[in-house]
């Protein structure tokens, strides 16, 4: 051994122990990898097929199965999402049963205790029965798919690292994971709290300025022409002074918001410019003469993605999109004679209810097991209303407070309309799938072959009458729900006489109506820009264009926001500096720009300006800043600061902005591009904060795009990390079906040693696209596996 050598220096013994370690190291990777990497090519003999089935899996991991029977088809669905997500789905089904103490340990408990006191799971088993036989049939044959393939031995490496081995799939396990989707994208509770909050510290009026109503004006779903009839209820209070309200006591506050605290450490939340486009476009408008369909929902962007990408073929059964692991079907895409896609209505079907003195009411008590530690019993108690929910299993601390909400009442037959669309071919099956839609409400567009296009918004809506439901309300049954709006009087069009509908979560109708108040929207700037540029195109539209508008991150928030901002007087030489930068900026937030930064960084710190007065971490969207700044609002004002004034505001958050980014990027603002901040981060739910474990299932990627940008990407407040955005894209060509394109935000693989864990994570984030295609020749390389009934 050489003298000075780096062995030498650190002596053989470390370099022994460091060897040893790396080693184990590799064999764990190794053995991880060896038994948990599933099959994808040869033969299977597996139980529960009538006859063979083949997989093929195409150059990025998605499964083109074709079978006999439309079960057949639907099993080997859910072999593969097994297969390839057994994670995600476990994970899934422990959270909607609260059992995630069971294996993460004590740490979880304030999850499970809002999960069971909530009802998720008991609201997925009373959904069952009320299911059609053909769904019953194919859940079932979906369900042997995933048992089939979770017997055949290989394990996800997160249940080897937390050492405990999944039951059996059950069919209830696939419906429940509905109930996680309806919270997380339907409802107003927490708006009821915020606003709960605003009327004691605010007054009546204050709600409006925190939360701005939608702008009279703005573009609507449907235009009034398009509405038709008369709708049989009657219309909500818009704005203004909240009607029917009462303010909650401290206690149920704090109660509240330990669930919504619950609830966003699952990734369940209310995220300002959260949502989701879609929209459909009539041939006279495209260069082919057919319809093009387009569709981006905005969801969390987890590790392993959402949605996993399947073609699902069977005797009469012809699906090709999106489907999520643990459901059997598309979730969003298209047959073989027309395509649809979804965004969020958010109509208001939460209400909160403080209940009277001796209010008649039932208890269980739940059992949660903890790994590591003491079971813990929990005491759930309901009134007529639905679940009490003013404190972590109801102890009867303060006054008590219920939820009602659509996705807990009996009955739910959403997951009937979600498989019958994967069947429907005409605009009357696509209406008469939705008829059996219960939650989330979502923007269903439609398209066909045959050149039609249409909208409709289904789900149950409650009828209030008297009372906007923006606040709680006694429960005293002065405010009962009045049933809920007929699903003929839904809002819904077919070919409207514009040839266009664009969803972007914006107001639904120009009168909202039973639909929710003035302040249930998201602003209206995607949806304007989604407009604004389809019109600008002309009549001659091809998927190209349609790319070109899904992929937009021009910023209308600057461009209402730049005068204000630029007529700031700076505070310091570096603030100067960046204004500067500012000066003649399009709005387009790409990575490189460092316009988007400075811009970005700045209305984080205006959208915090009513902390002071509500005392919590409020943030407010850009149209209700655009408002204060306009009217140099009182909500400008902050004694503490000595801001006097929206003007002096503007520089002391100016300041602010600047001094945070010098910390984080250096003192020279032409340094500032927005992709060293702003990155997508797909996260494990799991072990994403676990530094030790995150490396390895933890993704991420400089992302354009910015706040209420059409490509929707809003930096997340104190890290500029996207942590939401378009989970899933696709374009559809009526013209031709096969050539329409889809992506997914990651991969298809779950497991960190798979072979399409990230494959599609760069393509997403440079606009490009995979072949929406159930033709071979389109495939690439692909491996064959054939699942054929077992002896």
């Amino acid at each position: 051994m050489r003298r000075g050598s780096w062995a030498g220096r650190l002596g053989w013994g470390l370099v022994w122990v460091v060897a040893v370690v790396l080693a184990l190291l590799l064999a764990a990777v190794l053995w991880l990898r060896a038994t948990s990497l599933p099959r994808v090519s040869g033969s299977l003999a597996v139980p529960g097929v009538s006859g063979a089935v083949t997989v093929t899996r195409d150059q990025w991991g998605v499964p083109h199965i074709r079978a006999a029977t439309d079960a057949d088809a639907l099993y080997a669905l859910g072999f593969v999402h097994w297969q390839d997500r057994s994670w995600q789905m476990e994970f899934q089904r422990r959270v909607v049963q609260g059992r995630l103490a069971e294996v993460l340990g004590a740490a979880a408990l304030p999850q499970d205790r809002f999960l069971r006191t909530w009802g998720f799971q008991r609201a997925a088993e009373s959904a069952l029965p009320a299911l059609k036989p053909r769904t019953r049939q194919l859940l079932s044959a979906y369900t042997a798919g995933v048992n089939a393939a979770m017997r055949q031995g290989k394990v996800a490496p997160e249940f080897r690292i937390l050492g405990f081995t999944p039951q059996a799939w059950t069919d209830v396990d696939s419906v429940s994971w509905s109930k996680l989707m309806a919270y997380d994208l339907g409802g107003n509770m927490d708006d009821e709290v915020l606003g709960s909050r605003v009327l004691k510290r605010l007054g009546a009026g204050g709600l409006d300025q925190v939360t701005a109503p939608y702008p009279a004006g703005a573009p609507t779903i449907l235009s009034a022409d398009e509405v038709g009839q008369e709708r049989a209820t009657p219309p909500a209070p818009a704005g203004g002074t909240p009607s029917g309200g009462v303010p909650l006591p401290d206690q149920a506050l704090t109660a509240l918001r330990g669930h919504l605290a619950a609830a966003r450490a699952l990734g369940l939340e209310p995220v300002p410019g959260k949502g989701s486009n879609d929209w459909v476009v009539a041939g006279r408008l495209t260069a082919s003469g057919r319809p093009i369909l387009a569709d981006d929902p905005h969801l969390s962007l987890t590790s392993p993605m959402l949605w996993y990408l399947a073609d699902v073929q069977g005797d009469t059964l012809r699906a090709i999109g999106a489907s999520i692991p643990g459901l059997p079907g598309i979730v969003i895409g298209r047959n073989d004679r027309m395509a649809w896609g979804v965004t969020n209505v958010n109509p208001d079907v939460q209400d909160l209810y403080v209940e009277p003195t001796g209010a008649a009411l039932t208890s269980r008590t739940e059992v949660i097991r903890v790994k590591g530690g003491a079971d813990v019993s929990l005491v759930v108690q309901q009134s007529a209303h639905g679940p009490i929910v003013s404190g972590a299993g109801a102890e009867g601390v303060g006054e008590r407070v219920a939820l009602r909400w659509t996705a807990l009442e009996p009955g739910d037959t959403t997951m009937d309309a979600f498989l019958d669309l994967n069947y429907a071919r005409t605009w009357p099956e696509f209406t008469q799938a939705l008829s059996r839609y219960v939650a989330p409400s979502q923007n269903f567009v439609y398209a066909d072959i045959d050149g039609n296009t249409g909208y409709y918004a289904p789900g149950r809506v409650p009828i209030r009458r008297g009372w906007d439901g923006s606040l709680p309300v006694p429960g005293d049954g002065t405010r009962e729900w009045a049933g809920y709006v007929p699903f003929a009087e839904l809002p819904h069009t077919l070919n409207p006489a514009d040839g266009l509908v664009v969803t972007a979560n914006n107001k639904v109708l120009p009168q909202s109506g039973a639909l929710g108040n003035e302040r249930n929207w998201a602003e209206p700037y995607r949806a304007e820009r989604i407009t604004q540029l389809l019109r600008a195109r002309g009549d001659g539209l091809t998927v190209a264009d349609v790319q070109a508008v899904q992929l937009d991150t021009t910023s209308l928030v600057w461009r209402d926001l730049r005068d204000a901002l630029l007529g700031t007087r700076p505070g310091s030489p570096l603030a100067t500096r960046a204004l500067e930068l500012l000066r003649g900026w399009d709005g387009n937030e790409t990575v490189d720009s460092v316009q988007a930064t400075i811009f970005e960084a700045w209305l984080m710190q205006l959208q915090t300006m009513a902390r002071d007065e509500l005392q919590d971490q409020t943030v407010m969207n850009s149209l209700s800043v655009l408002n204060q700044l306009k009217g140099d609002g009182e909500l400008c004002r902050d004694e503490a600061r000595a801001v006097a004034d929206c003007a002096a505001l503007l520089r002391v958050t100016l300041d602010a902005a600047v001094a945070d980014l010098g910390a984080r990027l250096g003192d020279d603002p032409a340094g500032w591009t927005y992709g060293r901040l702003h990155t997508v981060a797909s996260t494990h739910r799991a072990f994403g904060g676990v530094p030790a474990l995150a490396w390895l299932f933890n993704h991420s990627a400089p992302t354009p795009g910015g706040t209420n940008t059409v490509n929707v990407a809003r930096p997340e407040q104190g890290t500029f990390r996207q942590t939401h955005g378009p989970s899933y894209r696709q374009i559809i060509d009526l013209a031709n079906p096969d050539a329409s394109v889809y992506i997914g935000s990651l991969g298809q693989s779950g497991n960190p040693f798979g072979d399409h864990v990230t494959d599609q994570q760069r393509r997403w984030v440079a606009g490009q696209y995979l072949p929406m295609s159930t033709r071979p020749a389109d495939w690439g390389r692909a491996r064959v596996l054939t699942l054929t009934p077992a002896p």
